[in-house]
């Protein structure tokens, strides 16, 4: 099982999107700084979350996120949470 998420930067308008199996642990490497992608962007809030049953799913979901049309509705997904 792996989990696609999504990252938005408190500081920046960035949203980062990612897959892990261990989401915890990766939220808590892009918050330390530990990624070179996400560094200049600190600090991060988990803004969406989604369980897949492999990698080839997980994968496939988190191109669609990365897409145009993906990264909208998670811009959406973060005003309303703010």
């Amino acid at each position: 099982m792996v989990w696609v998420y999504a990252l938005s930067s408190l500081e920046y308008n960035y949203i980062y999107v990612g897959m892990t199996i261990n989401v915890d642990e990766r939220l808590n490497r892009h918050n330390r700084g530990r990624e070179r992608t996400t560094k200049p962007y600190l600090p991060f809030r988990l803004i969406y979350i989604e369980k897949c049953e492999n990698r080839l799913e997980g994968r496939k979901r988190e191109k669609y996120w990365k897409s145009g049309i993906g990264k909208e509705r998670l811009r959406k997904l973060r005003d309303e949470k703010k």
